[in-house]
């Protein structure tokens, strides 16, 4: 079956936040992830079926998505879930500010890796928490936590591991040996684990493997909380449905007692989405997969050939992280909004030396948004050499 990447869905003038941004603007958006792609049909089909139905009333928790979430586990990671221990949420989001409020109190402290999805930072600070971050460094082209930074900096009073994999906005598909490096220092200072994966159907390096943390093995899962969905994998975020996986159950009593009364059970379109996107979408995904690949090979290429920036192949998710330090700017983010390219700051992730590119877009998009990065660079290139002679002049 063929699937048009290609195609140009206007989506200026719908409810798109991305788009609405800059509205009136000449700026392309590449910031919010989530992509410019129409999602598949069969989750379009099943939704208008549930629709015809007519009656939106109060919905049960749906069993075929947990049957078809618990089989796609098995299948794909070996992973074996209990439908018990899933809970299910309207967004990871609130699954990270429910894992701080329910796993730490007031005194004590998550542990991040720096930089990080801002939701990460915020969720600590939203429930007055301290964070201790941890930095990622960039080692083989991969960025990967540097758990020995800890060091010296641990007070007994942390108690939740905040991890993201694959990393957002990294791209880095943690190996075996790196979540078991990290699943030793959770052992180490009896740490709980919340490990964000929603990225794990978006593999984009052949031969990586995701690895659910929970799936190390026992005390993996019974000191962990996974949260997955399919939203990003199948452009259905502002749809909402996702889960936390808790094979403790003290662990997810305790989740559950935090998120009563506040956070809302999930929308029935939602549930009705994301099992028709995990039962179904598979062939849109891999078709999905191979253009992402082709965009992704072709920005790394165009990116590094421009002096000032640099750019790590991402191995998941359409997230590129870019370094503009050398193109010695106060804030790259706002210079490149000058030139039309609205990037996510690095500054919201935690270094304001980058910017994040989403390059979930068709590939006329694509080769706008690197004309205009490649015009960027090239007038800050003309304004360095401007200076340096009118310094030269005034020696």
């Amino acid at each position: 079956m063929a699937f048009n990447f290609d195609q140009r869905i206007d989506r200026r003038h719908s409810d798109s936040r991305k788009w609405h941004k800059y509205a009136g603007q000449d700026i392309l958006p590449l910031w919010v992830a989530d992509t410019d792609f129409r999602s598949p049909e069969c989750i379009i089909e099943a939704i208008k079926n549930r629709a015809d139905h007519g009656v939106f009333g109060y919905g049960e928790h749906p069993d075929g998505l947990i049957d078809v979430a618990v089989q796609r586990f098995a299948s794909r990671y070996q992973w074996h879930v209990d439908p018990a221990w899933i809970v299910l949420l309207p967004g990871v989001v609130s699954g990270l500010n429910l894992s701080v409020r329910a796993f730490t109190a007031a005194d004590e402290t998550t542990i991040a890796p720096t930089p990080i999805y801002p939701p990460f930072r915020s969720a600590a600070k939203l429930a007055e928490r301290a964070q201790l971050n941890l930095p990622l460094t960039l080692q083989d082209s991969r960025w990967v936590i540097d758990l020995a930074a800890a060091e010296g900096q641990m007070r007994g009073k942390e108690k939740l591991l905040m991890l993201c994999n694959p990393q957002n906005p990294g791209g880095t598909v943690y190996h075996r040996d790196e979540l078991q490096a990290q699943l030793a220092f959770a052992q180490q200072y009896d740490l709980i684990v919340c490990s964000d994966e929603i990225h794990c159907d978006l593999l984009l390096e052949p031969g990586v493997q995701h690895i659910p943390f929970a799936s190390l093995n026992e005390d993996a899962a019974q000191r962990s909380i996974t949260l997955l969905s399919p939203s990003k994998s199948y452009n259905i975020a502002g749809l909402g449905a996702s889960m936390a996986i808790i094979p403790n159950p003290e662990l997810r009593a305790r989740f559950n007692r935090v998120r009563q009364g506040i956070v809302p059970s999930v929308d029935i379109l939602a549930l009705v989405a994301a099992e028709a996107a995990w039962r179904d979408g598979e062939a849109w995904l891999e078709a999905q997969l191979s253009y992402l690949r082709s965009n992704r090979d072709w920005l790394v290429e165009q990116v590094n050939a421009l002096p000032g920036l640099e750019m790590a192949s991402p191995e998941a998710t359409y997230l590129g992280w870019i370094d503009a330090s050398a193109l010695s700017v106060a804030s790259p983010a706002l210079y490149f909004e000058k030139h039309g390219l609205g990037f996510s700051p690095g500054r919201d992730f935690g270094d304001d030396n980058f910017v994040r590119f989403n390059f979930g877009c068709t590939r006329a998009t694509l080769k706008d948004a690197v004309a205009r990065l490649q015009n960027a660079v090239a007038a800050r290139a003309s304004f360095a050499s401007l200076a340096t002679i009118s310094s030269s002049r005034h020696g």
